[in-house]
């Protein structure tokens, strides 16, 4: 089910990532939610709705943001620059 509030975000999401790449979870995992609703539309029909949001989701996080592996923060990616 999309997410109404970053309120409502998995712990996993919540308690590790910057308010900003939350924003871009959020928005990114509710527009696959309307998108590959159909399940022929996606890639492999036999996974779950949520599991398919959850990749797109993470995947658009990853685009601007990268994990610092000896803090384990995540940094916005021209941060590092």
């Amino acid at each position: 089910m999309p997410y109404q509030s970053r309120e409502y975000l998995p712990d996993s999401v919540k308690n590790h990532l910057p308010s900003h790449a939350q924003d871009l979870y959020l928005k990114a995992f509710n527009n696959a939610w309307h998108e590959y609703a159909d399940p022929s539309k996606r890639r492999d029909a036999g996974s779950s709705l949520d599991a398919v949001c959850a990749r797109v989701a993470w995947t658009a996080v990853k685009k601007e943001y990268e994990k610092n592996e000896e803090t384990s923060q995540w940094i916005k990616k021209e941060e590092l620059l």
